[in-house]
C-alpha cells in the first residue's frame, strides 16, 4: 500500500508565519507538522511508501524529511507542475501506482485509526472510503449524510440551518483505488471533493463512510494552530513529546539552559538550546522553540515563540505567535493573539 500525503498548500489563512515555512512542516512543539501524520501511517504496516505530493516551497519540505529516514518508512516526493486541486494532485502523484492508496490533507491532526479505516475499506469492498468527523457547528462547512448502512448518500456545502441533517463532515482522510482515476482529467485542476466522490455516488460505485470521534483538527488558522498547542498540554490529543511525558511539569529538553531563579506557572515546553535567564517567568500554555532566548524578568504566557527568537530584558509576551528570529525588546509588552512573522523588530518600550 501507499499513502499521499497532499502538502501543496500556500498555507495563506497562516500568513505570515508560512510566508517562509510551508504549512506542512510548521512545528507542533518540536515537530514539523507533518511528523505526526507519517506517525498514524508507520501503523499500519502495509504501507511501504510515503508519497508527498507538493507545490509550495517543495524543497524546504524535503529537507526536513529526506528519504524518510527515522519516520519508519520511505518518502518520495511528487511536485505538481502547477496547482492541480486535491484530485487533481491524487491522480498525479499516484503515477504508476496500482496499489490501494491511503489520502491525508496536509492540514489534518486526528487520532483516526488508519487500520481500521482500511479494515472497513476491505470489508466493504469499497472503490472509496471517506473518513467523516462530527462538529458542533456542521454550517461553517459541508456536511456528508449517509445511508444507514454506511453508504455515502450526498455532500451538502455549508448548509443553511433548515438544512442540516447530520453533523458529520469530510475529515479529509480517504482510501481509494487508483481503478477509479481515469474519470480525473490530466493537468488541469480537479476537486476530490466535489467531482470525484459526487461521481461515486452517480454511477453507484460502493463509497463508504468511517465516523471517527476521536480527535480531529483543521490546524491552518492561527486560532486553530494555537488549540492544537493546547489541546496537547491538556491531554486532549497524545502525541510526538507527550507520548511519555508528564504533562503536569514543565518540559525542559535537557539541551536548554534554565538559570536559577526562573519561575514555571503551568504547563509549558522548552525545546534543545533556548536558554531562560534568572528572574524570567515562563507562564501556562508556553512554547520555546530551539535555540529561543528569554532575558532576565521577561514575563511569557500563551505564546508559541518559534526558534532563534529573542525575548528582551523585562518584556512582557501575552499570547502572540512569534515566527522565527523574531527580535522582542527591552520592555516591549504584547498583549493580544497577534501572529508576527518571521524577523519582526519589536524595538524597546514597544506596546502592541
Amino acid at each position: 500500500m501507499k499513502a499521499i500525503l497532499l502538502a501543496g498548500g500556500k498555507g495563506t489563512r497562516l500568513r505570515p508565519l508560512t510566508i517562509h515555512t510551508p504549512k506542512p512542516v510548521v512545528p507542533i512543539f518540536d515537530r514539523a507538522f507533518l511528523h505526526y501524520q507519517i506517525d498514524l501511517l508507520t501503523q499500519v504496516p502495509e504501507i511501504d511508501e510515503v508519497i508527498l505530493s507538493l507545490n509550495y516551497q517543495p524543497r524546504r519540505i524535503e529537507e526536513i524529511f529526506g528519504e524518510g529516514a527515522g519516520t519508519g518508512v520511505r518518502i518520495r516526493y511528487v511536485v505538481e507542475p502547477a496547482p492541480l486541486g486535491t484530485g487533481g494532485a491524487i491522480r498525479y502523484a499516484a503515477q504508476g501506482v496500482a496499489d490501494t492508496i491511503v489520502v491525508f490533507n496536509g492540514d489534518v491532526m486526528t487520532s483516526v485509526d488508519v487500520n481500521a479505516v482500511v479494515r472497513l475499506h476491505r470489508e466493504r469492498q469499497a472503490q472509496a472510503t471517506i473518513v467523516l468527523t462530527p462538529v458542533d457547528n456542521p454550517s461553517a462547512y459541508g456536511l456528508v449524510e449517509t445511508e444507514p448502512d454506511g453508504r455515502v448518500r450526498r455532500f451538502l456545502e455549508k448548509p443553511s440551518p433548515d438544512e442540516i441533517t447530520c453533523d458529520t463532515i469530510n475529515a479529509g482522510i480517504y482510501v481509494l483505488e487508483p481503478g477509479t482515476f481515469d474519470r480525473i482529467p490530466k493537468d488541469v485542476s480537479y476537486s476530490i471533493e466535489r467531482a470525484y466522490f459526487p461521481s461515486l455516488i452517480e454511477r453507484h460505485e460502493t463509497f463508504v463512510a468511517y465516523v471517527d470521534r476521536g480527535y480531529w483538527i483543521d490546524i491552518g488558522t492561527p486560532e486553530k494552530y494555537i488549540k492544537v498547542h493546547h489541546d496537547m498540554f491538556d491531554g486532549r490529543f497524545s502525541g510526538g513529546i507527550f507520548a511519555t511525558a508528564d504533562r503536569t511539569k514543565p518540559i525542559v529538553s535537557p539541551d536548554a539552559r534554565v538559570e536559577d531563579g526562573v519561575r514555571f506557572d503551568g504547563p509549558s515546553f522548552i525545546d534543545a538550546g533556548a536558554q531562560v535567564k534568572a528572574g524570567a517567568r515562563i507562564g501556562p500554555y508556553t512554547v520555546l522553540g530551539k535555540g529561543v532566548v528569554v532575558e532576565e524578568s521577561a514575563d511569557v504566557e500563551h505564546a508559541i515563540v518559534w526558534p532563534n527568537t529573542r525575548i528582551g530584558q523585562g518584556a512582557v509576551v501575552h499570547g502572540p505567535i512569534l515566527g522565527r528570529n523574531c527580535h522582542i525588546g527591552r520592555n516591549v509588552v504584547v498583549k493580544s493573539s497577534s501572529v508576527l512573522g518571521d524577523k519582526t523588530l519589536l524595538t524597546d518600550y514597544t506596546t502592541i
